[in-house]
């Protein structure tokens, strides 16, 4: 199975409601390919079903979206799902982030 492949079928792990990081999956894949996860984000053609907006920075940043509407409509897509955020940052980021 491919990189981008497995990245995805990690992100359909990621529950309603929480987040996890570009450094986790890299992690879980036994990689430290940080980029990579982020570039399997980027041609993520499954969106949102594969919800590639839930993957965020370590530090509880948005970070970049590349789909339709960019960094705002991650922030929407978060929002909707319950997800608080003030400039930028997930609020209770140890809280709701998903470590698989």
């Amino acid at each position: 199975m491919e990189f981008d492949e497995k990245v995805w079928m990690l992100m359909k792990k990621i529950p309603h409601g929480r987040v996890s990081t570009y450094k986790l999956i890299a992690r879980k894949l036994n990689s430290h390919t940080y980029r990579a996860v982020g570039q399997a984000c980027k041609r993520n053609p499954y969106a949102p079903k594969v919800p590639c907006h839930r993957i965020v920075k370590s530090s509880g940043e948005v970070g970049n979206y590349s789909g339709r509407g960019g960094v705002r409509r991650k922030i929407e897509l978060l929002r909707k799902e319950g997800i608080k955020i003030k400039n930028k940052r997930i609020d209770n980021f140890e809280k709701i982030l998903y470590k698989f």
